[in-house]
């Protein structure tokens, strides 16, 4: 089992759990185990970025002393979106990249993500390979002195390409869309009004300022409460907000409601789907996608393949069977015909594409879905991993599953992170469905309950 490295890369609080210490060693074994191989013989070139967080500067230069360590040619981004480094990384031919940046977590966090060559997360296998050399009792990596030793390069220029390359998706501009963008203080702030002025859009922004403490501060994807007062106020047909590292992307409606990953992937992949391009008629979701939303796309003749959480799970499902669209109900949204990884800025543009050439309001493209209620209890317990083996709740879930008749779903998982056991629900109605959740909770606590 890993020990650093999480279901996102190395993450913790920063200059405490993740300190300049732990940057550097990530920094010189990382960027060892992805460059030692390199074919041609010549020196590597890593990208390093990160997001506006105050604790991003320390971390990075200690990142940075570490690829410099060990030979490596470095190019500083500065700040950049997790998914602009991605692109970036492929573009520049470079042979690794790496993010520092939380995603959506609070300021006082942060964290440390690698990419391989092609722009995607690491195998849990180059993982552990990081992890092995870390704690190793003595480090026997080389240390060049002088001839040998690696160089930094500015390249704050790549965001321009990365501007244009998201421009150059889009046939037409977008004209005639009023919209309100949240920018959650983050990594995509800089960016927002370069991209929607390209593409003639009539924008505001908010949060947009960052300071370095205000990331992710009541504002951004996981806190839209602001964005949705401000498209009503504005009369905006749309709002849209992104994280901390803009890989993921909220819409709220023209009237306030918020529309998350399952709906922004149903009205995307329905418009893709009825111009012949959506790969296999397949959209890639995880198990905690809304069941109202298989039900959707059911009735367009849309399949919907489901993984275990994580968007990283999303993905290699996606490139394994050739499939262009998947995600994740939280907001990372893979077009794949484009990027390889969840863009919050590109889906945001390409979910005002399907209303400009329909014509339509995100209520009118949502009609057909219909959302079930869903409850979600984290039951403490004391071995999170051996409830299969309680006949008692295998027997509760059947129970429950023969009274929804297939109107309906449970998903029991354990956490990732915590001794805890997730029970989810969805059914018809929100009393069914808590009633529901509490059989199997009841039964749960009884049989492994702290």
């Amino acid at each position: 089992m890993l020990k650093y490295f999480g279901t996102d890369g190395v993450r913790g609080e920063a200059n405490k759990v993740l300190t300049p210490e732990m940057a550097f060693k990530l920094g010189r074994m990382g960027g060892y185990v992805l460059t030692k191989e390199k074919e041609d013989g010549g020196q590597a070139r890593v990208l390093v970025s990160r997001d506006t967080r105050i604790s991003g500067e320390m971390l990075e230069y200690a990142l940075i002393a570490g690829l410099l360590s060990v030979g490596i040619e470095v190019l500083e981004c500065g700040v950049m979106t997790t998914p602009g480094l991605s692109y970036l990384v492929r573009a520049q031919g470079a042979d690794a990249g790496v993010q520092i940046s939380a995603s959506h977590n609070p300021v006082e966090d942060n964290g440390i993500k690698f990419f391989g060559s092609d722009g995607l997360k690491l195998s849990d296998a180059k993982e552990e390979e990081i992890e092995e050399l870390i704690d190793a009792k003595q480090d026997m990596l080389p240390r060049p002195s002088a001839e040998g030793l690696g160089t930094v390069t500015d390249f704050r220029d790549g965001s321009n390409k990365y501007i244009q390359f998201l421009e150059n998706t889009i046939p037409e501009d977008l004209s005639g869309i009023k919209v309100v963008i949240d920018g959650a203080n983050g990594a995509a702030s800089a960016f927002i009004s370069r991209l929607f002025a390209d593409l003639d859009v009539d924008f505001t922004t908010i949060s947009t300022h960052p300071n370095g403490l205000n990331i992710n501060d009541h504002c951004g994807a996981t806190h839209t409460e602001h964005l949705q007062e401000e498209v009503v106020k504005q009369g905006a047909q749309l709002g849209l907000a992104f994280d901390g590292d803009a890989d993921r992307c909220i819409a709220v409606d023209e009237n306030g409601n918020e529309v998350d990953g399952d709906h922004i992937m149903y009205v995307i992949g329905s418009y893709l789907a009825d111009h012949g391009r959506l790969k296999k008629d397949t959209i890639v979701t995880t198990v905690m996608s809304n069941l109202g939303f298989t039900k959707a796309l059911e009735r367009r003749g849309i399949k919907n393949v489901r993984t275990q959480v994580g968007d990283r799970y999303v993905s290699e499902e996606m490139r394994a069977n050739g499939y262009s669209l998947g995600g994740e109900q939280s907001g990372h949204v893979i077009i794949s015909d484009y990027h390889n990884t969840g863009d919050g800025m590109l889906t945001g543009i390409h979910l005002m594409l399907v209303m400009k050439k329909t014509g339509k309001s995100l209520t009118e493209l949502l009609a057909d879905f219909k959302e079930y209620p869903q409850v979600l209890v984290n039951v403490p317990v004391k071995d999170k991993n051996s409830w299969k083996d309680h006949q008692a709740i295998v027997d509760a879930i059947a129970s429950v599953e023969k009274d929804m008749a297939g109107d309906g779903r449970v998903l029991v998982r354990p956490s990732g992170t915590q001794e805890l056991l997730r029970v989810m629900a969805e059914g018809p109605t929100q009393e069914l469905t808590q009633d529901y959740v509490d059989r199997i909770v009841k039964v749960v606590t009884a049989e492994m309950g702290n």
